[in-house]
């Protein structure tokens, strides 16, 4: 646990020094940069510090894995948008502009290789060698909501909507498959098509025009206000449904970790 909390900071410190940098002086291509940089530096450390091999990087599941996240965070929040199209919610506008396809996607693939590095592959496996892989579930989804607090426009309605949505989808994907691929693409693929594609405001960050043009007009609850759709109790159902998937998983596979005092009371036995 110890040297799993060094990893966590060697991780930190390479995000804190080098991200107003590279983000400064290089944008877009600095946002990949600093992705690659936050998976040496978790590798490594894990090698160096924690002294293991990390196998939730397996590089053979790395395509198989992430491609069918971005393809299931695709079509998730496809379904989101489908759904507020549906019940008179979004209003397309016609066909916008890829221009910022490219500088879109390095923007997704930051955010998700840094963020699930450091929810998912420190303090969800680390916290579950604790509470448990339920009790890790439970705290690493608040935290992934508390920390979308700091986001523009965020309000206790939105940074719910992220832990309930976003931090159990992520969490359970990464306990089911224990490996982060999954759950990076998952957050690449919704990402990507929230922004880029679709051009709605991303966690509270207006986005620049999307391949699609449209506008979200109605009641908070189902627009997510200044949030963005994320905040939509519509995202919220559909992720939660298809997290109950992965949850069966965890069950079926018999890969929930049981808590420490669980642990020390079987050993007793």
């Amino acid at each position: 646990m110890g040297l799993g909390l060094l990893n966590l900071v060697a991780v930190a410190l390479v995000i804190a020094l080098s991200q107003p940098l590279l983000r400064k002086h290089m944008g877009a291509a600095g946002a990949a940069v600093l992705a690659a940089l936050c998976l040496a530096t978790y590798i490594l450390a894990s090698r160096l510090i924690e002294r293991r091999i990390p196998t939730e990087l397996a590089a053979n599941r790395a395509l198989p894995e992430g491609a069918a996240g971005i393809v299931i965070g695709f079509l998730l929040f496809a379904v989101v948008m489908a759904i507020l199209l549906v019940v008179g919610v979004y209003h397309p506008a016609g066909w916008g502009t890829t221009s910022g396809l490219a500088n879109g996607f390095f923007f997704a693939v930051m955010a998700g290789i840094m963020e699930e590095i450091l929810f998912r592959g420190l303090l969800f496996r680390l916290s579950s060698k604790i509470v448990g892989t339920w009790g890790a579930l439970i705290f690493t989804s608040g935290l992934f909501g508390l920390a979308h607090k700091l986001n523009p426009g965020a309000t206790i309605g939105s940074s719910v909507a992220i832990a309930l949505e976003a931090g159990v989808l992520l969490g359970a994907a990464y306990a089911a498959t224990q490996r982060l691929w999954l759950p990076i693409g998952l957050h690449i693929g919704w990402n990507f098509t929230e922004g880029p594609l679709f051009g709605m405001t991303l966690s509270g960050n207006t986005m620049t025009a999307g391949v699609l043009r449209g506008s979200l007009k109605g009641p908070g609850i189902l627009t997510g206000g200044a949030f963005g759709p994320e905040a939509s109790i519509v995202a919220v159902m559909v992720c939660l449904v298809a997290a109950i998937f992965f949850l069966w998983r965890i069950v079926k596979l018999h890969r929930a970790e049981p808590a420490m005092w669980d642990k020390h009371r079987a050993l007793k036995d």
